[in-house]
């Protein structure tokens, strides 16, 4: 028994299920709805989180991205310096038989930029992905220490 009462549509839900973290929103099929046209056709994990760390020898950067494999992701680049990280993620197939409790894992396609500094290799990028995490090392050109001759000073 739903305690929300359904408006609009077939949306229920039951505010004493310690489980559903759902909010009703009366709004949702009209067409001024709450959630804007763009963000639900692009609900994605769009902000695919990325850590970027320097190392001596390279900049590193790990993604995660659970759920894909190596044939969904692309990893380019771009105008000469522009590091570009991009997929997607494809929804699941329903079928008609099913009956859905909960949807939380998100879909669609995500893309991410970094600018390369001066320092990059750009023609000696890899890549790799394992257990769900991507792996881009783009190393770094090495900084040659000026050689230092020592003088002595006389007196």
């Amino acid at each position: 028994m739903s305690l929300v009462p359904s408006f609009f549509g077939s949306h229920r839900s039951n505010i004493l299920d310690p489980f559903s973290l759902e909010i009703w929103d009366p709004f949702k099929d009209f067409p001024f709805s709450s959630e804007p046209q763009f963000a639900r056709e692009t609900s994605t994990f769009v902000n695919a989180r990325i850590d970027w760390k320097e190392t001596p020898e390279a900049h590193v950067f790990k993604a995660d991205l659970p759920g894909l494999n190596k044939e969904e992701v692309k990893v380019e680049v771009e105008d000469d310096r522009v590091l570009q990280i991009s997929g997607e993620r494809k929804v699941e197939k329903e079928e008609k038989k099913d009956t859905w409790h909960r949807v939380e894992r998100s879909s669609g396609k995500f893309l991410r930029r970094f600018r390369l500094p001066e320092n990059a290799k750009m023609d000696q990028i890899k890549a790799s992905m394992e257990n769900g995490v991507l792996t881009v090392t783009v190393p770094k050109v090495e900084v040659k220490k000026p050689d230092v001759k020592s003088i002595e000073i006389s007196s």
